[in-house]
């Protein structure tokens, strides 16, 4: 199994989404890895009455496994159906990358 693949299937085991969108931004960053840099877009149910802090512990348990190695960075844009409606149903564009080793 990928480590997208095992990103995925924890995220909705955990959080029972509407809604997964994962993107491997690892291609954007400097260094060999090719599966350490991804963005996710999570709409669930589960995040009705809670705040930002506490989806994002939500979240973060899930995949705490990965969060040791192999996943480096981890971009959550976590929503209610409703916000997500009311955000035109888009998670912002990441930064470009600041060039890490590749700056000059």
């Amino acid at each position: 199994m990928s480590v997208q693949e095992n990103l995925q299937s924890r995220l909705e085991n955990a959080l029972k989404p509407e809604y997964l969108v994962i993107d491997n931004e690892s291609h954007m960053h400097s260094g060999p890895a090719t599966e350490s840099h991804y963005k996710v877009t999570l709409v669930s149910n589960l995040f009705e009455g809670k705040g930002r802090v506490a989806r994002h512990q939500a979240a973060y348990a899930a995949v705490a496994e990965l969060m040791q190695n192999p996943i480096h960075a981890l971009a959550l844009h976590l929503y209610t159906p409703e916000e997500w409606v009311a955000k035109g149903q888009a998670s912002p564009d990441s930064p470009t990358c600041r060039g890490g080793s590749l700056k000059g």
